[in-house]
């Protein structure tokens, strides 16, 4: 009984916690201006008891992106069309790319406190690597594609929080205008392919100039 009283305090401390940052990040805007201990107070636990949940400061901002993100992967794993499986690849990869990016417009501070934290590549964050199986699987149903692997990565990149960030910050991007044209470059990278009479394996193309 201790323990599962011990697990539960557990429980019950963790997602006190993730409830106080959230409510701090929304309302200072600036996730870097809130400490830790802003959060342990706000939460009502001690400053150890945060530090043994979390670890640090990133892990705190991962652990809050995680439970942001956890609908959207949720309908993308098995939701209704366009986000989950059953739609035809094609709008499947742009539905999702579109969540991805309107993820990060409603999160933009701590999406991009999250790539800077020092915590390592961002392209080593489960979240990143979860995306990117999910995208590469669809595309490979995708006729025509080759090389679903990097042209994942290069779709991603498009999302990227400090390409939001410059977007929306500093070019004053409406979200609905980096909405079209992120859907737009999609449907040209998928309506690419490989060029006629060609594979992946030729290599780049050449022009016979004699």
């Amino acid at each position: 009984m201790p323990e599962r009283k011990s697990r539960k305090d557990a429980v019950r401390n963790r997602e006190a916690v993730l409830a106080a940052a959230d409510a701090l990040f929304a309302r200072c805007g600036r996730p870097e201006d809130v400490t830790m201990a802003d959060v342990a107070a706000a939460a009502g636990v001690g400053k150890g008891t945060l530090f043994r949940a979390f670890g640090d400061r990133a892990g705190l901002l991962r652990a809050l992106y995680e439970a942001r993100l956890e609908p959207i992967r949720e309908a993308a794993e098995a939701g209704p069309p366009p986000l989950g499986p059953g739609t035809p690849p094609q709008q499947r990869v742009t539905a999702l790319l579109d969540a991805i990016l309107c993820f990060k417009f409603d999160n933009r501070r701590l999406a991009l406190a999250l790539e800077e934290s020092g915590s390592g590549s961002p392209y080593q964050a489960e979240h990143y690597a979860w995306w990117h199986s999910l995208l590469r699987a669809v595309l490979d149903q995708v006729p025509g594609l080759t090389d679903s692997d990097f042209t994942a990565h290069a779709l991603l990149a498009a999302t990227r929080a400090d390409l939001v960030e410059h977007l929306a910050g500093h070019e004053r991007v409406p979200r609905e205008t980096a909405r079209a044209q992120l859907a737009n470059f999609t449907t040209r990278v998928l309506a690419s392919g490989p060029a006629r009479g060609s594979s992946a394996e030729d290599g780049p193309a050449t022009t016979d100039r004699n």
